[in-house]
Protein backbone atom coordinates (compact mmCIF):
# COMPACT_ATOMS: atom_id res chain seq x y z
CA UNK A 1 0.00 0.00 0.00
CA UNK A 2 2.92 2.63 0.30
CA UNK A 3 4.42 1.87 -2.99
CA UNK A 4 0.84 2.70 -4.32
CA UNK A 5 0.75 5.51 -2.16
CA UNK A 6 4.40 6.84 -3.43
CA UNK A 7 3.20 5.67 -6.98
CA UNK A 8 0.62 8.32 -6.73
CA UNK A 9 2.52 11.39 -4.68
CA UNK A 10 4.85 11.10 -8.17
CA UNK A 11 2.28 11.26 -10.66
CA UNK A 12 0.47 14.09 -8.63
CA UNK A 13 3.35 16.56 -9.17
CA UNK A 14 3.68 16.85 -5.46
CA UNK A 15 6.61 19.49 -4.99
CA UNK A 16 7.94 18.01 -0.98
CA UNK A 17 7.37 15.06 1.01
CA UNK A 18 7.48 15.47 4.68
CA UNK A 19 7.71 12.30 6.61
CA UNK A 20 5.95 12.96 10.53
CA UNK A 21 3.46 11.57 13.32
CA UNK A 22 3.17 9.83 16.35
CA UNK A 23 3.28 6.90 14.00
CA UNK A 24 7.24 7.94 13.91
CA UNK A 25 7.85 7.12 10.43
CA UNK A 26 11.74 6.19 10.88
CA UNK A 27 10.11 2.72 12.25
CA UNK A 28 9.07 1.91 8.61
CA UNK A 29 11.45 -0.29 7.55
CA UNK A 30 11.21 0.14 3.30
CA UNK A 31 11.39 3.98 4.05
CA UNK A 32 14.76 3.92 2.87
CA UNK A 33 13.57 2.98 -0.59
CA UNK A 34 10.89 5.17 -0.55
CA UNK A 35 12.77 8.28 0.17
CA UNK A 36 15.48 7.17 -2.83
CA UNK A 37 11.79 6.70 -5.19
CA UNK A 38 10.71 10.14 -4.31
CA UNK A 39 14.32 12.17 -4.91
CA UNK A 40 14.71 10.13 -8.35
CA UNK A 41 11.23 11.65 -9.14
CA UNK A 42 13.14 15.31 -7.97
CA UNK A 43 10.34 15.41 -4.78
CA UNK A 44 12.17 16.91 -1.96
CA UNK A 45 12.57 15.06 0.73
CA UNK A 46 12.17 16.18 5.23
CA UNK A 47 11.13 14.39 7.84
CA UNK A 48 10.11 15.05 12.04
CA UNK A 49 10.97 12.86 13.67
CA UNK A 50 12.02 11.21 17.52
CA UNK A 51 15.19 10.34 16.10
CA UNK A 52 15.81 7.05 17.72
CA UNK A 53 16.23 4.89 14.58
CA UNK A 54 18.23 7.68 12.54
CA UNK A 55 20.95 4.84 11.88
CA UNK A 56 22.33 2.53 9.60
CA UNK A 57 20.46 2.52 6.26
CA UNK A 58 18.38 5.27 7.66
CA UNK A 59 20.59 7.94 8.43
CA UNK A 60 22.34 6.96 5.13
CA UNK A 61 19.10 7.93 3.21
CA UNK A 62 18.10 11.12 4.57
CA UNK A 63 21.90 12.25 4.59
CA UNK A 64 22.02 11.36 0.83
CA UNK A 65 18.45 12.67 -0.25
CA UNK A 66 16.82 14.92 2.11
CA UNK A 67 17.08 18.59 3.03
CA UNK A 68 16.29 18.23 6.15
CA UNK A 69 15.53 16.02 9.74
CA UNK A 70 14.27 17.71 13.11
CA UNK A 71 14.49 15.63 15.91
CA UNK A 72 11.54 16.77 18.63
CA UNK A 73 13.69 17.02 22.28
CA UNK A 74 12.10 18.20 25.42
CA UNK A 75 14.86 16.83 27.81
CA UNK A 76 18.35 17.67 28.61
CA UNK A 77 19.50 14.25 29.90
CA UNK A 78 18.91 10.70 30.01
CA UNK A 79 16.44 11.30 33.52
CA UNK A 80 13.90 13.73 31.90
CA UNK A 81 13.84 11.96 28.55
CA UNK A 82 12.78 8.56 30.01
CA UNK A 83 10.12 10.70 32.13
CA UNK A 84 8.56 12.76 29.39
CA UNK A 85 8.59 10.03 26.99
CA UNK A 86 8.07 6.58 28.97
CA UNK A 87 11.09 5.60 27.69
CA UNK A 88 14.28 3.54 28.80
CA UNK A 89 16.69 5.30 30.85
CA UNK A 90 19.82 5.64 28.18
CA UNK A 91 17.53 6.26 24.91
CA UNK A 92 18.30 10.03 25.28
CA UNK A 93 21.93 9.07 25.13
CA UNK A 94 21.40 6.71 22.44
CA UNK A 95 19.81 9.58 20.53
CA UNK A 96 22.70 11.82 21.05
CA UNK A 97 24.86 8.84 19.71
CA UNK A 98 22.95 8.87 16.89
CA UNK A 99 22.50 12.71 15.73
CA UNK A 100 26.63 12.97 16.27
CA UNK A 101 27.10 9.99 13.61
CA UNK A 102 24.35 11.42 11.74
CA UNK A 103 26.34 14.96 11.71
CA UNK A 104 29.59 12.88 11.04
CA UNK A 105 28.57 12.05 7.80
CA UNK A 106 28.77 15.90 6.65
CA UNK A 107 25.77 15.67 4.20
CA UNK A 108 23.51 18.14 2.75
CA UNK A 109 20.71 17.06 4.85
CA UNK A 110 20.36 19.79 7.70
CA UNK A 111 19.93 18.60 11.15
CA UNK A 112 18.17 20.47 13.55
CA UNK A 113 16.06 19.69 16.92
CA UNK A 114 13.01 21.26 18.01
CA UNK A 115 12.66 22.22 22.10
CA UNK A 116 8.99 23.25 22.88
CA UNK A 117 9.87 25.04 25.98
CA UNK A 118 7.51 24.56 29.50
CA UNK A 119 8.12 25.69 33.14
CA UNK A 120 10.53 22.50 33.78
CA UNK A 121 12.86 22.29 30.62
CA UNK A 122 13.67 26.41 30.54
CA UNK A 123 15.64 26.04 32.92
CA UNK A 124 17.96 23.51 30.89
CA UNK A 125 18.48 25.53 27.74
CA UNK A 126 21.82 26.68 27.96
CA UNK A 127 22.60 22.87 28.78
CA UNK A 128 20.90 21.15 25.93
CA UNK A 129 22.47 24.27 23.66
CA UNK A 130 26.06 23.19 24.35
CA UNK A 131 25.45 19.42 24.18
CA UNK A 132 23.58 19.68 20.55
CA UNK A 133 26.72 22.18 19.49
CA UNK A 134 28.95 20.08 20.33
CA UNK A 135 27.48 17.18 18.49
CA UNK A 136 26.95 18.52 15.50
CA UNK A 137 23.41 19.74 15.40
CA UNK A 138 22.78 22.57 13.01
CA UNK A 139 19.91 24.37 14.67
CA UNK A 140 17.51 23.97 17.58
CA UNK A 141 13.69 25.89 17.56
CA UNK A 142 12.94 27.15 20.31
CA UNK A 143 9.00 27.37 21.20
CA UNK A 144 6.47 27.74 24.09
CA UNK A 145 4.01 24.81 24.72
CA UNK A 146 0.58 25.48 23.97
CA UNK A 147 -1.56 24.25 27.08
CA UNK A 148 -5.03 25.50 25.59
CA UNK A 149 -7.07 26.97 23.14
CA UNK A 150 -7.58 29.75 25.70
CA UNK A 151 -5.21 32.82 25.15
CA UNK A 152 -5.72 33.81 28.59
CA UNK A 153 -4.51 30.18 29.83
CA UNK A 154 -1.45 30.10 27.84
CA UNK A 155 0.05 33.55 28.40
CA UNK A 156 -0.81 33.10 32.44
CA UNK A 157 1.27 30.11 32.00
CA UNK A 158 4.26 31.73 30.11
CA UNK A 159 4.34 34.86 32.17
CA UNK A 160 5.45 33.55 35.15
CA UNK A 161 8.91 32.66 33.04
CA UNK A 162 8.38 34.08 29.85
CA UNK A 163 11.61 37.32 31.03
CA UNK A 164 13.63 35.10 31.91
CA UNK A 165 13.42 32.55 28.57
CA UNK A 166 13.44 35.75 27.20
CA UNK A 167 16.61 37.19 28.48
CA UNK A 168 18.15 33.63 28.40
CA UNK A 169 17.33 33.41 24.62
CA UNK A 170 18.61 36.24 23.37
CA UNK A 171 21.81 35.76 25.30
CA UNK A 172 21.79 32.09 23.58
CA UNK A 173 21.39 33.88 19.84
CA UNK A 174 24.56 36.11 21.04
CA UNK A 175 26.68 33.39 22.23
CA UNK A 176 26.32 31.60 18.84
CA UNK A 177 26.00 33.63 16.37
CA UNK A 178 29.18 32.99 15.07
CA UNK A 179 29.21 29.62 14.79
CA UNK A 180 28.07 26.43 12.70
CA UNK A 181 24.78 26.24 15.37
CA UNK A 182 21.42 28.62 14.86
CA UNK A 183 19.15 29.42 17.77
CA UNK A 184 16.30 29.78 15.87
CA UNK A 185 13.47 31.46 18.04
CA UNK A 186 9.59 31.10 18.06
CA UNK A 187 9.77 31.67 21.22
CA UNK A 188 6.56 34.18 22.48
CA UNK A 189 3.24 35.22 23.69
CA UNK A 190 -0.16 34.58 22.25
CA UNK A 191 -1.12 37.60 21.14
CA UNK A 192 -3.86 37.21 18.80
CA UNK A 193 -6.85 35.45 19.11
CA UNK A 194 -7.78 32.29 17.68
CA UNK A 195 -11.42 33.55 15.50
CA UNK A 196 -11.06 33.58 12.12
CA UNK A 197 -12.50 35.92 9.71
CA UNK A 198 -11.33 33.96 6.42
CA UNK A 199 -14.09 31.60 5.67
CA UNK A 200 -11.44 29.26 3.72
CA UNK A 201 -8.59 27.26 4.42
CA UNK A 202 -6.47 27.91 1.26
CA UNK A 203 -3.32 26.22 2.76
CA UNK A 204 -4.39 23.44 2.78
CA UNK A 205 -3.68 22.96 -0.95
CA UNK A 206 -0.41 23.59 -0.08
CA UNK A 207 -0.01 20.97 2.88
CA UNK A 208 -2.33 18.14 3.71
CA UNK A 209 -2.06 15.43 5.77
CA UNK A 210 -1.68 11.55 4.51
CA UNK A 211 -3.13 9.84 7.71
CA UNK A 212 -1.27 6.00 8.41
CA UNK A 213 -5.43 4.89 8.02
CA UNK A 214 -5.36 5.76 4.31
CA UNK A 215 -7.25 8.86 5.02
CA UNK A 216 -6.56 12.64 4.20
CA UNK A 217 -6.75 14.90 6.48
CA UNK A 218 -6.69 18.92 6.29
CA UNK A 219 -3.91 19.98 8.36
CA UNK A 220 -1.85 18.33 11.10
CA UNK A 221 -3.20 20.57 13.73
CA UNK A 222 -6.41 18.28 12.61
CA UNK A 223 -5.03 14.64 12.14
CA UNK A 224 -6.76 11.91 12.88
CA UNK A 225 -9.73 13.62 13.89
CA UNK A 226 -13.61 14.01 12.38
CA UNK A 227 -13.28 17.57 11.84
CA UNK A 228 -10.65 16.78 9.82
CA UNK A 229 -11.13 14.55 8.02
CA UNK A 230 -11.36 14.75 4.21
CA UNK A 231 -12.10 11.13 3.68
CA UNK A 232 -10.49 7.65 2.92
CA UNK A 233 -8.72 6.59 -0.04
CA UNK A 234 -8.35 3.18 0.75
CA UNK A 235 -10.42 2.11 -2.26
CA UNK A 236 -9.73 4.15 -5.13
CA UNK A 237 -6.29 5.79 -4.33
CA UNK A 238 -4.66 8.72 -3.54
CA UNK A 239 -4.49 10.47 -6.56
CA UNK A 240 -8.20 9.38 -7.72
CA UNK A 241 -9.05 10.56 -4.15
CA UNK A 242 -7.86 14.18 -4.08
CA UNK A 243 -9.02 14.93 -7.86
CA UNK A 244 -12.35 13.68 -7.12
CA UNK A 245 -15.50 16.07 -7.16
CA UNK A 246 -16.37 14.98 -3.45
CA UNK A 247 -12.94 15.89 -1.88
CA UNK A 248 -12.20 19.42 -4.20
CA UNK A 249 -16.02 20.42 -2.76
CA UNK A 250 -14.71 19.38 0.75
CA UNK A 251 -11.93 21.68 0.32
CA UNK A 252 -13.89 24.11 -0.86
CA UNK A 253 -16.47 24.64 1.38
CA UNK A 254 -14.35 23.97 4.51
CA UNK A 255 -14.49 26.91 6.64
CA UNK A 256 -12.68 27.86 9.11
CA UNK A 257 -14.77 30.46 10.76
CA UNK A 258 -16.61 27.64 12.22
CA UNK A 259 -14.42 25.00 12.50
CA UNK A 260 -11.03 26.40 13.80
CA UNK A 261 -11.54 28.33 16.62
CA UNK A 262 -8.37 27.22 18.10
CA UNK A 263 -4.52 27.85 17.44
CA UNK A 264 -3.48 26.97 14.01
CA UNK A 265 -0.27 26.92 13.47
CA UNK A 266 -1.04 28.03 9.41
CA UNK A 267 -2.86 31.37 10.31
CA UNK A 268 -0.46 33.39 9.28
CA UNK A 269 0.34 31.66 6.30
CA UNK A 270 -3.39 31.79 5.34
CA UNK A 271 -4.05 35.36 5.82
CA UNK A 272 -1.56 35.83 3.15
CA UNK A 273 -3.50 33.51 1.00
CA UNK A 274 -6.40 35.09 1.25
CA UNK A 275 -5.22 38.77 0.60
CA UNK A 276 -3.29 37.35 -2.18
CA UNK A 277 -6.36 35.82 -4.21
CA UNK A 278 -8.86 38.32 -3.01
CA UNK A 279 -6.97 40.47 -5.58
CA UNK A 280 -6.88 38.21 -8.18
CA UNK A 281 -7.49 34.20 -7.85
CA UNK A 282 -4.68 33.87 -10.43
CA UNK A 283 -1.82 34.83 -9.08
CA UNK A 284 -2.24 31.98 -5.97
CA UNK A 285 -0.01 30.49 -8.50
CA UNK A 286 2.84 32.39 -7.99
CA UNK A 287 2.68 31.53 -4.62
Amino acid sequence: KMEMIIKDIIEMDVKAVTFSGGGEPLLYKSLPTHIEQLSEAGIKIAALSNGMNLKGKMAAAFAKHASWIRISLDAWDDESYAKSRSVKIGDFSRLMENMREFSLLNSKCVLGVSYVIDQTNYKYLNQICQLLHEIGVQHIKLSGTVISNSIQENNRYHNKIFDKVTLNIQNLIEEYKNTNFQIVNHYHKTNENFLKDYSRCLFQNYLTVIGADQCLYTCQDKAYSQHGLLGSFEEIGLKNFWFSKDNQDTLKNFNPTQLCQHHCVSHSKNLLLNEITSVNPDHSAFV
